[in-house]
């Protein structure tokens, strides 16, 4: 029973914590896009995949360097 005098109140501390917390979040707009972020993610690895397939690999003569850099004479 003594138990109890201590857990209520540290319960009513930790909601008070929780309620602040949301109306701070609420209030700096944390919760106005919800889905945008998700979104971006999709469309982030789609523009990645499309640079990197359009992207040619560097042509390399028999020593292994690459030729447009380095033309030989």
């Amino acid at each position: 029973m003594d138990a109890i005098y201590l857990l209520i109140p540290i319960a009513l501390i930790l909601v008070a914590i929780g309620v602040a917390i949301f109306f701070w979040a609420v209030k700096s707009d944390q919760f106005e896009d919800l889905e945008g972020p998700a979104h971006s993610i999709l469309f982030d690895d789609d523009k990645n995949i499309s640079k990197q397939i359009n992207k040619k690999p560097p042509e390399h003569d028999s020593s292994g360097e690459t030729t447009k850099n380095n033309k030989k004479t």
